[in-house]
């Protein structure tokens, strides 16, 4: 019986301790666990982070390469297509972005700097750099 006892008792326990050992949780006896609440206000700043650079743009993007971006990317900073060879707003190689002064993924760098080097293809060699998007 004393057996039987301590093995229920031990069984009831486990999941209290396993609580009481997670960081992020803290034990409420009245309503079971809850989160911690730094962590609660941690997570609401990050979406809102997320949120604002997904919606920040630069301060202006010349019409003609609004234009460019919506029909090669949809606007998206961050697409990849062409296989995975073409990236970014404006669907460049890497070595063309590379070419331009670019380090790293054109998908992965800043709106503005994708901006910057799509200004200076399009001075280089004008609307011929994205034959069916820059009719």
């Amino acid at each position: 019986m004393r057996r039987v006892l301590a093995i229920a008792l031990a069984t009831l326990a486990a999941p209290a301790m396993a609580l009481a050992a997670h960081p992020y949780k803290e034990k409420n006896l009245d309503s079971g666990p809850t989160l911690d609440k730094s962590l609660i206000a941690h997570q609401r700043a990050r979406k809102a982070q997320r949120h604002a650079a997904r919606s920040a743009a630069p301060a202006a993007i010349p019409g003609y390469l609004a234009a460019i971006a919506a029909c090669e990317s949809g606007g998206n900073p961050s697409a990849i297509g062409g296989s995975g060879l073409d990236r970014g707003m404006f669907q460049m190689t890497i070595s063309t972005w590379q070419s331009l002064g670019g380090r790293g993924d054109p998908a992965g760098a800043p709106i503005a700097e994708q901006v910057r080097r799509a200004e200076a293809l399009y001075a280089q060699a004008g609307p011929g750099q994205w034959p069916v998007c820059g009719q």
